[in-house]
């Protein structure tokens, strides 16, 4: 299921948007470069950034605007129209 449990800034709906294909890509690039070790590394370590990056600004905004949770779910947004869901 999924609920509408907010709504955000569109410069935060930016935000979390370069952060989301930043770590998509980086993803992506990962299962390319396998063979080359040093590129590899530098790239675990921009991913774990990346992470860091994107699960602070979850936890900043939650904080921010006390979206509702649940137990075993997550939140997701809508790049269109910056609203926040609650998939449970």
């Amino acid at each position: 299921m999924k609920k509408m449990v907010g709504k955000i800034t569109e410069q935060e709906c930016d935000e979390i948007q370069k952060l989301f294909e930043r770590k998509n890509g980086l993803n992506e690039l990962a299962k390319i470069v396998k063979n080359d070790d040093a590129l590899y590394e530098k790239l675990v370590v921009d991913m774990g950034v990346t992470s860091i990056k994107f699960q602070k600004w979850w936890n900043d905004m939650a904080a921010k605007y006390q979206w509702e949770s649940r137990e075993n779910s997550n939140w997701e947004v809508n790049f269109d129209t910056c609203e926040i869901y609650l998939v449970y």
